[in-house]
């Protein structure tokens, strides 16, 4: 049986975390740089956290407790950096704010949000945001495929998708239902991205969505829907996601780092500058999609910024 990449590093995030349990702090601790945050981020802060240690740098702790909850505890100052599948929310920036927690943000890979369904699904090769936004809006009744588009077969419709913490439900409700936050309660919810991907392959009629990269793992078993946002049909690729040509679900994804810990631990500013050095061969072996030159530029030039003030 295949291992999946992401299965694993997620399998080594949790190893790592509870082997650092207690061993330190959110300033670095001794030793020690800790990150919790998306589960959609979360792969690539191992894979970037396992080369940094194989380099000759410190232990970097990852945990995935999802957006909303990885903000929850960096603006309680118990970690150094946040992983965020989309930017600080104004009323997370008021609580760290209130805390004394400032930031320095980084994206550090893009993400085509990717629409997915069963391999023995024929029909629902492309779907537009309209039909996607009657699928998912707070209160829908669309429970077979037939219902979302007559020439579609009589096929119940079982849906999965991020859970209430999750960065990706946050974006995902935004853009396709037109607001933050707003989704049918009556479909099978989890912040891990795995539980997914195995609910669709289980179902002739599933649907789901979760990060780009958990496709690419999967897509022996799955598969990815174009859509339509107005400009035709266009499927989710790496050229796609960094052109914008995805739109609306393509995006970028954010490490977020508490600005005492950047300041004060050196350790801190060589994880990111490890990270942001050797971003592409990241993105590349974690499944993301990398930086644009433009993108990664802009970044590393914050990143010069923030040391020299």
């Amino acid at each position: 049986m295949k291992t999946s990449t992401h299965l694993a590093l997620l399998a080594s995030s949790a190893l790592l975390a509870l082997g650092a349990a207690g061993c330190g702090g959110g300033d670095g601790g001794e030793g020690t740089i800790s990150a919790d945050g998306s589960s959609t981020v979360g792969p690539f802060t191992t894979k970037a956290a396992e080369d940094f240690k194989a380099a000759g740098g410190v232990n970097v702790t990852v945990g995935i407790s999802g957006t909303g909850g990885g903000f929850e505890r960096f603006c309680r100052g118990e970690t150094d950096l946040s992983d965020a599948s989309r930017p600080i929310e104004e009323d997370e920036q008021a609580t760290c704010a209130d805390a004394g927690i400032e930031y320095l943000e980084f994206e550090v890979a893009n993400d085509a949000l990717t629409n997915v369904v069963n391999s023995e699904n024929g029909w629902a090769t492309c779907l537009t945001v309209e039909q996607l936004k009657k699928i998912w809006e707070p209160g829908s009744k669309i429970e077979n495929w037939s219902q979302v588009d007559a020439s579609f077969p009589d096929v119940p419709l079982k849906l999965f998708g991020a859970g209430t913490d999750s960065g990706t439900f946050d974006y995902y409700t935004d853009v396709i239902v037109g607001e933050e936050g707003a989704s049918r309660t009556d479909y099978n919810a989890s912040e891990d991205d795995n539980v997914t991907v195995q609910g669709v392959a289980g179902e002739q009629g599933g649907l789901g969505y979760f990060g780009f990269s958990y496709y690419e793992e999967n897509q022996d078993t799955l598969k990815a829907v174009e859509v339509d946002g107005g400009q035709g049909c266009v499927a989710p690729s790496v050229e796609s996601a960094q052109d914008g040509t995805y739109a609306p679900l393509s995006r970028p994804l954010f490490v977020y780092v508490k600005k005492s810990s950047f300041d004060g631990n050196e350790h801190v500013r060589d994880f990111i500058a490890y990270m942001l050095d050797n971003e592409r061969s990241i993105a590349e072996a974690a499944r993301f999609v990398p930086l644009s030159q433009e993108q990664l530029a802009e970044q590393q030039s914050k990143y010069q910024d923030a040391t020299a003030s």
